[in-house]
């Protein structure tokens, strides 16, 4: 293209990808106005001029208004503030959408009353601070009524829904979906009754007793070296894989120790009996539920909101452990 060249608006309208009538009306608007004319009054363009019309034309596909594009075209703003402004207001556009989608899919799911609807758009709309609330209101009602051990409290409070700045159409379904259950009177009934009979009959007075609590947060702390071991790939059976089996080991026997007696004794046949038991916690951990209860519906939409679903215990990885640590070191 000759930079000194005159075109004719329908040669230009061709080159800029525009119709002629939006040349015309750029023309007409101030934004790219023609170089020149012919004594007829036919409008001509330069060079410069069907660049600038590209951009114009680049901008308003990308949503851009008429005052934006002329204070970039003048010099009064730059592309870069342009496209901050416009990406900020695409991200708040996604937002909603995102919202929308979430509500919409939670109507069909639900076939949800005017009602329903109304309070679901609500509580996608909710501020962390009531989110927070929400929960809070959760467990103080989950609590009441009878005296669950407080560190067991503290653990059920301490897992709650943190909703991302940017969720996603899951993450918002999830949320509402929580919002609405941990607002149900009888779901709340149902988890203090679950929660209460887990803690206060069978076994549970003993697991929820304070040095058994105790003994769980020591074995988390031991847990984390396993599951870093079995994530890296160390052999069980090496030497590393034989100290963290002791560790696990020493902990264990010290679970039943008591000032009157040691405990149960370190011997080959209790770890083998300990892998065996490492073997049926990972056969248990890949078979879901008979029946789920409201709980384990919580827990499971909380990791759904925070998108961060918990790391498998490597039960096969301790069990092997377990067993090589049963044979003499070489």
């Amino acid at each position: 293209m000759d930079r000194d060249e005159l075109y004719a608006i329908g040669d230009v309208a061709r080159r800029a990808g525009l119709s002629v009538s939006a040349v015309r009306y750029y023309a007409d608007a101030g934004i790219v106005t023609p170089a020149a004319s012919t004594p007829a009054g036919h409008r001509l363009y330069d060079v410069s001029a069907i660049a600038r019309l590209e951009l114009v034309r680049t901008l308003r596909e990308l949503d851009a208004g008429l005052d934006e594009i002329r204070r970039v075209l003048a010099g009064e703003a730059t592309l870069r503030e342009l496209a901050a402004t416009h990406l900020a207001l695409l991200e708040r556009q996604e937002a909603r959408l995102r919202t929308r989608r979430a509500v919409l899919s939670a109507i069909l799911r639900q076939d949800s009353t005017a009602e329903q609807v109304t309070l679901m758009h609500k509580l996608v709309g909710l501020s962390d601070e009531e989110r927070d609330r929400l929960i809070d209101e959760f467990w103080t009602e989950v609590s009441a009524g009878w005296e669950p051990p407080a560190r067991m409290v503290e653990w059920w409070r301490a897992a709650r829904p943190e909703l991302p700045d940017h969720p996603t159409a899951a993450q918002l379904e999830a949320w509402i979906e929580l919002a609405e259950l941990v607002r149900d009177t009888e779901v709340r009934q149902a988890v203090r009754r679950e929660l209460h009979e887990v803690c206060t009959t069978g076994a549970g007075p003993l697991m929820t007793s304070s040095p058994m609590l105790d003994a769980l947060e020591e074995g988390a702390a031991i847990g984390q070296p396993v599951m870093d071991a079995a994530r890296k790939q160390v052999p069980p059976d090496s030497p590393r894989g034989r100290e963290i089996a002791n560790q696990w080991i020493g902990w264990l026997t010290g679970i039943f120790a008591t000032p009157d007696s040691p405990g149960i004794p370190d011997t080959p046949e209790f770890r083998i009996q300990a892998a065996d038991q490492m073997r049926k916690g990972a056969e248990w951990d890949r078979t879901p539920p008979e029946q789920e209860g409201p709980f384990d519906r919580y827990m499971e939409l909380v990791t759904v909101v925070n998108s961060a679903p918990p790391e498998q215990f490597p039960y096969e990885w301790l069990a092997a452990a377990l067993r090589a640590s049963a044979q003499p070191a070489s």
